[in-house]
């Protein structure tokens, strides 16, 4: 879901939609970097970009100047997946248009976060280098009005505002196709106050950090010297070693048999009977990992990738011969929304459901634009050998 799409809903959300991007200028120099400026947008879910499109130059600029990582050992926490070559795409009849075709891939072998970043992970980040995220950040509207849709109002003060944007349960049936009627743009929300201003993180290290942008996990990426894994890698490793299957453990259902991931379990988004013993996002290491020992590549948080998100994309690599280590398309393209530019994330989260958006299949693509930070989206770091 893009934060336009939300303001058009709820007719109170200003249209902050992912057309918005960073204005290099706006990025706090000194020994306390911030990012820069961004609205905020949430997920639904080959020429270069345009230059109003400032990204690829300015982020660069603002994560080479992060500290560098504290002295450990690079690897701990990882695991190393093997190269391999398997066939990318969608595995069942809920599979989407754009997890089609189905085509062969190739990837590298690579280490991989044996959990999603945690609260304790990002928490170390942030005392080394004084980062502030996205979500903790005012939008500009000078700098916004300027890349909106001709006429889009100003919105009142107590929108723009730093917040993001929290899960609120509805109280009974609801369209599922008005995202409004379960979220809530929450002034104070950010990655230490996960459900609003009121809440926080306390006793909650080992679980896994949220209302993080693109950015934010870049700059953390940048500070542990890793980065974020491609689309092919993090379904490389989700599938762990499983052949055209379904989850990461295989082809049974979700619904069936004991709890396998933190999902929705019952009525989305009003009623959850908690098989899975949690409603909201669940510590890491709460369920059994896959094949590979990782753990939550189902359920729990979506996590980021590294590729734009284009909805022709597999189309277009789909060759006899395969393609090797893809890295995304050269640009971002989504026709529900052509002006944000997105990322994939992957996995799914605690509020995936069969009835809404079945996130926890291997396969299954969802797009985000890049200053997204919600209460269900986090990330997970890949290095090279």
């Amino acid at each position: 879901m893009n934060f336009a799409l939300f303001y058009r809903i709820s007719l109170v959300i200003i249209a902050l939609s992912g057309l918005l991007v960073p204005d290099p200028t706006l990025t706090a120099k000194g020994p306390h970097p911030k990012t820069p400026i961004y609205p905020r947008v949430a997920v639904c879910c080959a020429a270069k970009l345009p230059n109003r499109f400032g990204t690829s130059n300015a982020l660069p600029k603002l994560v080479n100047d992060l500290s560098k990582a504290p002295s450990v050992k690079h690897h701990a926490g990882m695991v190393w997946i093997s190269p391999g070559t398997y066939r990318m795409g969608g595995d069942n009849a809920q599979a989407s248009a754009d997890e089609f075709p189905k085509h062969k891939v190739s990837v590298k072998g690579f280490y991989i976060d044996v959990t999603e970043v945690t609260n304790a992970q990002f928490k170390q980040f942030v005392k080394a280098t004084g980062y502030v995220t996205t979500a903790e950040q005012k939008p500009d509207w000078n700098i916004l009005k300027k890349q909106l849709p001709p006429g889009t109002p100003k919105p009142a003060a107590d929108v723009l505002v730093a917040a993001s944007l929290v899960f609120v349960p509805a109280k009974g049936p609801v369209d599922i196709n008005n995202y409004a009627q379960w979220w809530a743009w929450s002034k104070g929300a950010d990655w230490k106050h996960p459900h609003g201003p009121k809440s926080n993180i306390l006793g909650k290290d080992n679980f896994p950090v949220v209302h993080v942008s693109y950015f934010d996990a870049l700059a953390y990426c940048k500070w542990a010297g890793k980065r974020l894994p491609t689309e092919a890698e993090w379904e490389w490793a989700a599938r762990g070693g499983l052949k055209d299957n379904v989850y990461p453990w295989g082809n049974e259902s979700v619904n069936i048999g004991k709890a396998k991931a933190n999902i929705w379990e019952g009525d989305f988004p009003y009623k959850n009977v908690q098989k899975d013993k949690f409603y909201y996002a669940a510590p890491v290491k709460s369920f059994a990992p896959n094949a590979y020992g990782l753990y939550d590549m189902a359920g729990n948080v979506w996590e980021w990738c590294s590729d734009f998100y284009d909805n022709r994309y597999y189309a277009s690599v789909n060759k006899p011969e395969g393609i090797s280590n893809p890295q995304g398309p050269a640009k971002s393209h989504d026709p529900d929304e052509p002006y944000a530019i997105k990322h994939t994330v992957r996995g799914g989260s605690f509020l995936c459901n069969d009835s809404y958006c079945s996130g926890y299949r291997v396969a299954r693509r969802m797009k985000t634009s890049e200053d997204s930070g919600m209460e269900h989206l986090g990330f997970r770091c890949v290095s090279d050998k």
